[in-house]
């Protein structure tokens, strides 16, 4: 009899215990123990996983993790032109990115070497049952640049999987004279 209760107060402490880690286990759109995050608030993380302090760079395996792998970014390349890539392509972009060199006169900028930001200005939400659109004004800066920081507007995709939300698309432009700041995000 002794034995039996010690085997199911054993098994017992180990539910508990497998029950603990599980909810110390985090994964993007999951915080530990509470709730899982919003797309709004997954999509804020991403704005800051992808700025680096200056002689840093991202962690594109962390950034890689909040998509899906078969996500579609189709980002604006020139003012005529935009660019579509699969994950992997956007990621290698963005690679690349940070260790292209920007003239500025008689200045030179690495972004790996002065660091980059790219902050939220305003987000606009929209989530139904298992979707979801954000749609984001943000501001992007390569640190010590002397231009003016450059804003456009995302427009993100979500889908929530296994509990957490994931990206599975983004469109991208830029605010000009002739494209101004939609009323959506005034």
């Amino acid at each position: 009899m002794k034995q039996h209760r010690f085997m199911r107060l054993f098994a017992a402490a180990c539910l508990v215990l497998l029950a603990a880690g599980a909810a110390w286990t985090q994964t993007p759109g999951a915080t530990a123990g509470g709730p899982a995050k919003g797309p709004g608030e997954v999509i804020a993380e991403l704005y800051g996983l992808v700025c680096a302090q200056p002689g840093q760079t991202p962690d594109w395996d962390k950034v890689r993790s909040y998509f899906a792998k078969e996500a579609v970014v189709v980002l604006r390349a020139t003012l005529t032109a935009t660019r579509l890539f699969s994950l992997e392509g956007y990621i290698q972009d963005f690679i690349d990115f940070y260790k292209k060199p920007f003239r500025r006169g008689t200045l030179t900028i690495y972004p790996n070497q002065a660091g980059y930001t790219e902050k939220v200005l305003r987000m606009k939400t929209f989530e139904f049952w298992d979707m979801a659109h954000v749609l984001v004004l943000y501001e992007a800066h390569i640190t010590g640049d002397p231009m003016r920081p450059e804003r456009g507007i995302d427009s993100w995709l979500l889908s929530r999987r296994g509990g957490r939300w994931i990206v599975v698309a983004i469109t991208n432009d830029l605010i000009t004279k002739d494209h101004p700041i939609p009323l959506e995000l005034q």
